[in-house]
């Protein structure tokens, strides 16, 4: 089965700044996935007692316009998530420790904004929903990856990645700028947005939100932008 293209989500960046960890175009590979690398919106089963969780809700980042990396298209915006079978596909290509227990982090269900990043208006375009806790990550042992990890072994992977499902479109789009007000105003107030992670941690491509953000972020769907 060939690969859906993929988002790269990982490694640390900025939005001025390519993603080095987001999803690239896998799809041209060629070739076939192993049952466990299959991309598929089947449901791992969670753990019973649930655990601490760093976070219910995310932010991820991708590029929805095409740029090159060693040779491979890394462009993945919400609109080719949508246009995946299933509206489903894997999240790959984290290089940044700290993105990748992010990952590994998340839980059946949880819910993340889709961020376009890397691009003229950077911005939160929509929801999608994690449909499958982390697992290996394929192309760290794809030497015709942009993403490939010598380091990385099958027995004992570096790297994780979760399959997604698109949800739905915002209403509107809630752009970086827009955010931005909202957080400096939210330092002086105290408000919801005071230590966004898009603010304080912004070069990671995968981000906790507290529920008290996520909340806010789409109240601001039924708001004019300001």
């Amino acid at each position: 089965m060939a690969r859906p293209r993929k988002r790269q989500a990982g490694a640390a960046s900025s939005d001025k700044k390519g993603l080095s960890g987001k999803r690239s175009k896998t799809s041209n590979s060629g070739k076939a996935l192993t049952k466990e690398e299959n991309c598929s919106p089947q449901k791992t089963s969670a753990p019973k007692n649930g655990g601490k969780n760093v976070s219910k809700y995310w932010l991820m980042k991708s590029e929805p316009e095409s740029r090159l990396e060693k040779g491979v298209d890394v462009k993945f915006g919400i609109d080719d998530l949508k246009a995946e079978p299933k509206q489903t596909a894997c999240w790959d290509g984290v290089r940044n420790y700290q993105a990748r227990n992010f990952l590994r982090a998340m839980k059946l269900e949880e819910e993340a904004f889709f961020y376009h990043s890397n691009c003229k208006e950077p911005g939160i375009v929509g929801l999608m929903k994690i449909v499958k806790e982390a697992y290996p990550d394929h192309t760290q042992f794809d030497k015709n990856n942009p993403h490939y990890d010598p380091s990385s072994k099958e027995d004992n992977p570096k790297w994780s990645m979760v399959d997604v499902q698109f949800v739905r479109m915002m209403k509107r789009f809630i752009s970086l700028a827009e955010l931005k007000t909202y957080h400096q105003t939210h330092k002086t107030t105290g408000g919801p947005l005071k230590n966004m992670a898009l603010f304080t941690r912004q070069r990671l491509s995968i981000q906790p939100l507290t529920q008290e953000e996520f909340d806010f972020i789409l109240s601001l769907e039924e708001k004019e932008p300001s």
